[in-house]
């Protein structure tokens, strides 16, 4: 049990001196950077989702202010992080064969998502990135019934890759 004790001491002792960074929930974010300025992420897409955009960018600012205690500013922040969507698309990744006389169709499609992200932290620029994320999910039937619940699930995976990109320098 001392022993026990001994260690939970020494590795809280070691969370509260180690210099320049405080962890939050799994992240690692330099004690300087308090605040954030998250820019609009345009849908520059071939195909334009009219709410792609705003869900996106809401979604990843709820992230941030969720899961840190950084501000989110308009403006310069410590950090910046822009960037836009450049790829949205569904295709088959699976076809069945009907019958022998008619030609296959889709029994699977996905739909990938895919966004340009630029993240700036002036004070390291070993933190700095530039990187395209892509995500998918298959779905079944047509997409327009689930095209909003499908967008939800990639946005999410989406924002868990580029928030640890930015906060765990995964």
């Amino acid at each position: 049990m001392k022993k026990l004790l001994g260690l939970f001491l020494v590795l809280g002792a070691l969370v509260f001196l180690s210099p320049g960074c405080y962890s939050l929930s799994g992240t690692a974010i330099p004690k300087e950077m308090k605040t954030i300025n998250i820019g609009f992420f345009e849908n520059d897409a071939p195909i334009v989702v009219a709410n792609l955009s705003q869900t996106f960018t809401e979604a990843l600012k709820e992230r941030v202010r969720s899961t840190t205690s950084m501000s989110i500013v308009n403006g310069e922040g410590k950090a910046n992080m822009s960037g836009a969507i450049v790829g949205y698309s569904y295709a088959p990744v699976s076809v069945q064969a009907t019958n022998p006389n008619a030609p296959p169709i889709a029994d699977a499609e996905q739909l990938s998502i895919t966004v340009k992200v630029k993240f700036v932290y002036d004070a390291d620029k070993k933190l700095n990135f530039e990187q395209t994320f892509t995500k998918t999910a298959p779905f079944k039937g047509d997409i327009n019934s689930q095209e909003q619940a499908l967008i939800k699930t990639v946005t999410t995976q989406l924002i868990d890759d580029i928030f640890n990109k930015a906060f765990n320098n995964w």
